[in-house]
């Protein structure tokens, strides 16, 4: 499946238009290396976000074409969330 709607059925984020501005702007990453909105996502796959001053890596357990809201949490596991303090 591709990043930008993973992103979207996982609910990491809300619509997939966003999601593939996200990848546009070099702020997603898949196991360390930074993608575009076509990239595939496996199963195992790391992913990280940078939005803004918020950075959240998930790993993928899960890839179906759609799920309910409630249980989008289910297709990864939360790996890192942190916010980037100002110095």
């Amino acid at each position: 499946m591709r990043i930008d709607k993973y992103l979207k059925v996982s609910r990491l984020i809300k619509r997939r238009t966003v999601a593939k501005d996200v990848c546009v702007g070099e702020k997603i990453g898949i196991n360390g290396r930074v993608v575009k909105p076509s990239a595939e996502v496996k199963i195992g796959d790391r992913i990280t976000l940078e939005m803004g001053s918020h950075i959240l890596e998930v790993q993928v357990l899960a890839i179906p074409n759609s799920v309910r809201a409630n249980e989008a949490h289910t297709l990864y596991e939360l790996i890192r969330d942190e916010r980037k303090t100002e110095s």
